[in-house]
């Protein structure tokens, strides 16, 4: 399986900074490509959103190169890949506290990631951003809101609570695509407008992905979005 890859990362007309983190990351092994893709998206209500966003993808993207690829050699089994990650994301959650308890503030993140190679996809997710996949002229949300009342997070990556991440299974099929976003990227714009704008039969090459994020992402700001940007794509072809 090959792949057309966009992202679209923006602070927002807004925001005073950035508190999301992506990852895109993709190897050639002997048994096929394999891509991983992540979207981390900070809490701006309590502290260091930014910084907590940030050291999740960095250990998302250590697990990748450490963990999975050896893995994926060794022929591990989807279950035993997806134990693997979630001892991190425990891991992650207990340094957070820790770091927590020291500094006397709290920190926590939403953690969406998705890794595809030649038979599967496995997907992991804590919060409110999200994975749709597109195919056929349909759109899917993949993801289960993790929110309760007016936006407030159930669940995250975090100093205050451990969550076990939510998991889904698929086959990859060529010429459907998988849209991962944080909630200011997909909020003020309908899942119409994105299945129309980012149907995976109408991108060409990765120079046309990004520009299509880039006029959601501006159609959102336009439309008073005032939070945090960002997005992945993903297209899958032989």
């Amino acid at each position: 399986m090959n792949f057309l890859t966009g992202v679209y990362w923006c602070r927002g007309r807004a925001a005073k900074s950035n508190q999301d983190a992506l990852l895109l990351q993709q190897v050639l092994t002997r048994r096929g490509r394999v891509l991983m893709a992540a979207v981390c998206d900070g809490m701006g209500g309590v502290s260091q959103g930014e910084s907590a966003a940030g050291y999740v993808a960095e250990r998302l993207q250590e697990w990748f190169y450490t963990e999975f690829l050896w893995m994926f050699a060794a022929k591990k089994r989807s279950w035993v890949i997806r134990r693997s990650l979630d001892r991190l994301v425990w891991h992650m959650q207990q340094q957070m506290r820790r770091y927590g308890r020291e500094e006397e503030l709290s920190l926590g993140t939403t953690m969406t990631v998705l890794l595809i190679w030649e038979k599967e996809w496995l997907l992991w997710h804590l919060g409110d951003s999200r994975v749709y996949r597109l195919r056929r002229g349909r759109m899917e949300q993949l993801t289960t809101d993790h929110v309760v009342g007016a936006g407030k997070l159930t669940k995250c990556v975090g100093s205050f609570g451990d969550f076990v991440p939510e998991h889904k299974v698929g086959v990859p099929r060529a010429g459907e695509g998988f849209l991962l976003c944080s909630d200011g990227f997909r909020r003020q714009v309908t899942e119409e407008e994105l299945r129309d704008v980012l149907s995976p039969t109408q991108q060409r090459d990765e120079a046309q992905i990004e520009r299509r994020l880039k006029e959601i992402g501006e159609a959102c700001m336009k439309r008073g979005e005032r939070d945090n940007l960002s997005a992945v794509y993903v297209r899958l072809y032989k």
